[in-house]
């Protein structure tokens, strides 16, 4: 008999957990299972790369009305006399508003939207959170399933969550998975009753499926178009944990030293405007460009002279496992899981969190020609791929 799984998180846009989930899908024997996936958001630029096999479940048109802007929300609860319904939409509008802390929002917001949810019909023998917060309290409050499990693919000490919130619904877990040993340290210390229930599984990339979209749709990017410039690539959402605006001050010293660079970011996100604006002001609109989403960033990686992580912190970056696969010199800021993935002067570098060291990393590694040459030698000795990682899920799931 086939393993009925269920999936949840919150959409497949831009993200390492939604790329991540997306090559375990890949991956997956259909032979052994059937995959349902639920998301709260059926837009992103990863569902065109969701298998056929995968069937995602419709949205309650309780959610959908939830899920508008509060206005629209709440009128449309009143013309339907949904009064629980507003009651719960107002309170959720504030709560938002309460506190900095969109980590802590989202916890806590949790108990209204979930009254836009009703207890799935089909029962499942695995549900599976695959993001931390919303998509583990789903499984646990709105799945039936003889096991559930849950997925945190960050520092859980720099998300600035309230650990005794989590642990309600961590009780209820079969499995805490995460994606590096350290992360897996951090977890324990957090939650050390449930520290037999944490498991590790790396995400999930294969180079095969790397080195082919690396060669498509090339005419997209300019990336080394121009032997006279330094091309510097980043991948990552625009958003405060990046650290973007220590790229801005890096790619800025490096101009400053009349050093020909182009520092190219790929993503989305909430802090567009600000960089936009700190990028005008230091006068760096042709050295440092976002280009916004590409579903595909293997042509870009691949024509990129150099690969710059500024993460402040991180859970285990896909992205850095991406450019390693494509052989290119890598340097990432000392965030706390920086040397589960670098093993600074053999396949990368990794320097202090700051401008300043982070522009002396890159101007070394324009200028030695032969340190860069034994990083990309030590990479192509490695075999990077972690397609053996399903094996690991298998085992969770009992299949």
């Amino acid at each position: 008999m086939k393993k009925n799984l269920l999936f949840v998180i919150p959409g497949l846009d831009a993200g390492g957990g939604e790329k991540s989930l997306i090559n375990l899908l890949t991956l997956i024997d259909y032979e052994k299972v059937n995959v349902d996936l639920l998301l709260f958001n059926h837009d992103g630029i990863f569902m065109r790369y969701l298998p056929n096999q995968v069937n995602v479940l419709p949205l309650p048109e309780t959610f959908r009305v939830f899920a508008l802007p509060a206005h629209k929300s709440i009128i449309k609860f009143m013309f339907k006399r949904e009064f629980d319904m507003v009651y719960n939409r107002i309170l959720f509008a504030f709560r938002n508003k309460l506190s900095g802390n969109v980590s802590k929002n989202e916890q806590y917001s949790w108990k209204y939207v979930s009254k836009s949810f009703q207890v799935l019909d089909k029962e499942y023998d695995s549900a599976i959170g695959f993001l931390e917060k919303t998509s583990t309290y789903f499984c646990v409050e709105k799945v039936n399933a003889n096991k559930k499990i849950g997925w945190v693919h960050i520092d859980y000490n720099k998300l600035g969550m309230d650990p005794e919130y989590d642990m309600e619904y961590f009780n209820k877990l079969d499995h805490i998975v995460t994606v590096s040993e350290e992360c897996s340290v951090i977890l324990k210390e957090n939650f050390p009753s449930h520290k037999d229930k944490i498991d590790v599984i790396y995400n999930i990339v294969s180079p095969r499926v790397i080195y082919n979209m690396a060669v498509q749709n090339t005419e997209k990017t300019t990336l080394g178009s121009n032997n006279k410039e330094i091309s510097i690539l980043t991948i990552g959402r625009l958003h405060p944990q990046k650290g973007y605006d220590l790229a801005i001050e890096a790619c800025q010293l490096l101009c400053k030293k009349r050093i020909n660079v182009k520092w190219h970011v790929i993503g989305e996100g909430e802090e567009r405007k600000k960089l936009v604006k700190m990028i005008k002001n230091k006068k760096l609109q042709d050295n440092f460009i976002l280009h916004g989403l590409e579903p595909n960033p293997y042509p870009f990686i691949k024509r990129a002279d150099i690969y710059v992580q500024t993460s402040k912190f991180e859970g285990k970056s896909i992205a850095i496992d991406e450019a390693k696969i494509l052989r290119k010199p890598i340097i990432v800021t000392d965030f706390s899981t920086a040397k589960d993935q670098i093993i600074d002067g053999v396949d990368g570098m990794i320097v202090d969190m700051d401008a300043k060291s982070i522009a002396a990393g890159i101007e070394k590694l324009i200028h030695d020609k032969e340190l860069r040459n034994m990083l990309i030698h030590n990479l192509s000795e490695k075999n990077l791929g972690t397609e053996d990682e399903i094996s690991k899920f298998y085992r969770l799931i009992g299949t």
